[in-house]
């Protein structure tokens, strides 16, 4: 049956070839115009695969050369060519091979007043436009001359016509060779000056296939160098952003808004990153390695692609490469759960470390009148960090410690949580005690300028401004000291033996001995002398789960606005550095947000103040490496309270993050950890992570070309003394 009917199909296309017969003609394409009409794309394929398309290229050719045209034949062959073009594949090398694209250039010319007989003409060049190599060859042939003929001067009548034209060229700009002859004469200007015409007349938005065509023209030529260029030159990122500001919120013109935002990020011009080196701030010569020769400084052609270079060749995935790809759809790949690479028996016995596999952390909180003396904190398991609990044990008390072995002795030495510039003499503090309880529960309700006597203390936001906690400069407490005259000038480190006697510390699983024990001992490679306040007092997971930010719509296309803004408006840019590893000169300014991470993990390279509240920051690479920066740690305070901040990590480099699905950075904060809440908490708001207009500095002659990409995050972290 099969075979019956692809014969009888092949004896219709053989026919329709053949046959000068005018009536025969008009019936079979009758026949296969109801064929076409319903069922699946399968009828369409089935009938390409018998070769239907070289018949209907031929049929065109044969009645086009013809001393009087048939219109009656030509049109519904136009009609069938549009229909099947779109699923072959190989429907233009097909047309230039049977010579289809002259004749329908010379009927196109021929019917430039004919309306219908031209909107037939301009269908069939589109589907013969697909490919880029016979969208190169019509443009040799004058395709785009004729095409702006059609299109220009801006009027509202034959609007048919003219969408299908501006659809017809933005195809044809595809080609590298027509995009550069685009650029040659002038079009830019011309589609710059057309878009403008139309956006202004198209407030109901009747015309935007018009509009959105007539973007992926300008698009397509800013692909080439010497493209955007042309766009610069005649203001087109100017243009475009203003006549984008009032349409945002319009659902109207999202497919107008997306190519408007790819025009304005293709043309950006592209710059360095401004780091001394693309290495890591911190070398350190490990064994085997060879210290490596720096990379060669970028040149001005590195900053650009090599656009206008090559060949046109062909892709069969150019439409799907015209949204932009910051953006991961592909849900397994999301949700997947890598598989545990041992058996789930073997994990058991981590439990007492990673308490998460198996308990709680609520059953941990301590409930008020338990007491724990040292030995039963310190010895109950052997897996545990010894916990420093208050109550019946004093912290680092002048004890016997022979009992405890060497190791406690060791522990009793180290330093705690005083901590003070290194120029400071070891302090020792006083001995705490105090019955044991919930911090969440022991904040003061009179907050933190005055003790439960009424005695007034120093601000803390004062004490922490110094932004320094020196690890040689602090010990164990081992005799009791008295709380310093108030009258008198305070010493940090007073406060901070003041603070830690209304806020004791009891968090489990942690010993600051222990930890400032393991600090001292611990050889870093930037030789660190800081000790992050975080890893020393301790954390408590939060008390209830962190839901996923619900991201607002259109956030990500307002932050890329915004960046565009200060490149073609920088008279509100600053361009302050603030913090700097490669130059520590620039650590003082004034009137901003202080910034550090010469502390352990921390990897914060530079902070550049943009405006009053927005800040650029570029993370430290590992070290010996230009790689492998995506994640990110460091300290901030300054801020003003109920003032948004928003922060620029402009040099990550994962194609995409989870920051786009709802996760939000965490911060923990020095006032909440005094107030008995150290926790690391989820903050921040619009939240993206995208594409950035800038260039490794790794990138030499022979090096792979990588993409740099940024994350921005807005919130009210404007808290003072946070960290």
């Amino acid at each position: 049956m099969a075979e019956q009917e692809g014969s009888g199909l092949q004896v219709l296309l053989h026919t329709l070839q053949s046959s000068s017969d005018r009536a025969s003609i008009l019936t079979i394409l009758q026949v296969l115009g109801d064929l076409l009409s319903v069922g699946t794309d399968r009828r369409i394929r089935y009938m390409i695969s018998k070769g239907g398309s070289e018949a209907l290229l031929q049929t065109l050719v044969n009645t086009a050369r013809t001393a009087s045209p048939d219109y009656d034949i030509l049109l519904p062959l136009f009609r069938l060519l549009a229909k099947v073009g779109l699923r072959d594949r190989k429907f233009g090398q097909k047309a230039l091979e049977l010579e289809a694209l002259d004749v329908t250039l010379i009927l196109a010319r021929k019917n430039l007043s004919r309306s219908q007989n031209l909107l037939h003409c301009l269908w069939a060049l589109r589907v013969f436009a697909s490919s880029v190599t016979t969208g190169a060859m019509l443009g040799i042939n004058g395709a785009m001359e004729l095409l702006f003929k059609v299109i220009a001067p801006y009027t509202r009548k034959r609007t048919r016509i003219i969408r299908a034209a501006t659809e017809v060229l933005a195809a044809l700009l595809k080609s590298k060779s027509n995009g550069r002859r685009a650029v040659n004469r002038g079009y830019v200007t011309s589609l710059l000056r057309l878009h403008q015409d139309w956006h202004s007349h198209d407030a109901a938005n009747t015309y935007v296939p018009i509009r959105r065509a007539l973007l992926l023209c300008l698009k397509h030529i800013a692909a080439l160098r010497s493209g955007r260029e042309a766009f610069l030159a005649a203001q087109g990122m100017e243009i475009l952003f203003s006549s984008t500001q009032n349409r945002l919120d319009d659902p109207g013109s999202e497919p107008v808004t997306c190519v408007v935002l790819q025009v304005l990020r293709q043309c950006s011009p592209r710059s360095p990153l401004p780091l001394a080196a693309p290495g890591s701030a911190y070398a350190f010569p490990a064994a085997g390695n060879t210290p490596s020769s720096p990379p060669p400084a970028l040149a001005e052609e590195d900053l650009e692609d090599d656009g206008d270079e090559g060949e046109d060749k062909d892709s069969d995935s150019e439409d799907a490469k015209e949204e932009d790809d910051d953006l991961e759809t592909d849900v397994n790949k999301l949700t997947s759960k890598p598989g545990l690479d041992r058996p789930t028996e073997e994990l058991t016995q981590y439990e007492a470390m990673c308490l998460e596999l198996s308990c709680r952390f609520e059953e941990l909180e301590p409930k008020p009148g338990d007491e724990l003396s040292a030995e039963k904190t310190e010895y109950a398991n052997h897996h545990h960090i010894p916990t420093t609990a208050p109550g019946k044990q004093q912290r680092c008390s002048n004890k016997d410690q022979s009992s405890r072995g060497q190791g406690r002795e060791d522990a009793v030495q180290t330093p705690l949580l005083s901590m003070v510039k290194r120029q400071r003499p070891p302090v020792h503090l006083a001995s705490q005690t105090g019955p044991g309880g919930n911090l969440y529960e022991k904040a003061p309700s009179n907050g933190l300028g005055t003790d439960s006597s009424g005695n007034e203390i120093v601000d803390i936001q004062a004490l922490f401004q110094e932004g320094a906690w020196d690890i040689d400069a602090t010990s164990c407490p081992r005799t009791s000291a008295s709380v310093s005259n108030p009258t008198r000038s305070r010493d940090p480190v007073e406060v901070m033996d003041e603070l830690l006697q209304m806020h004791p510390q009891h968090i489990p699983f942690h010993d600051p001995c222990v930890y400032m024990a393991k600090a001292r001992r611990t050889r870093s490679v930037a030789d660190f002398k800081t000790a992050a306040f975080p890893d020393l007092w301790g954390h408590r997971p939060p008390p209830s789960p962190e839901p996923l930010l619900e991201r607002k719509r259109g956030i990500q296309r307002i932050k890329i606005l915004e960046d565009i803004r200060r490149l073609i408006q920088p008279s509100d840019v600053l361009n302050r550095v603030v913090f700097s590893l490669d130059e520590p000169g620039q650590d003082t300014a004034s009137g901003c947000l202080r910034f550090s991470s010469r502390f352990e993990s921390g990897n914060l390279r530079k902070a550049i103040q943009v405006r009053e509240f927005e800040y650029d920051l570029l993370v430290n690479t590992d070290v010996n490496s230009t790689q492998y920066q995506q994640w990110f740690n460091f300290q901030v305070s300054g801020m003003r309270a109920a003032v948004p901040y928003r922060f620029n990590i402009i040099n990550c480099e994962k194609p995409n993050s989870q920051f786009n699905y709802g996760m939000q950075p965490t911060m923990y904060s020095v006032k909440e950890a005094l107030l008995g809440r150290p926790t690391w908490k989820r903050t921040g708001y619009e939240i993206c992570y995208y594409k950035a207009a800038s260039v490794p500095g790794d990138h030499g002659p022979r090096s792979p070309r990588r993409k740099q990409f940024q994350l921005g995050d807005e919130g009210g972290l404007g808290v003072p003394g946070q960290q």
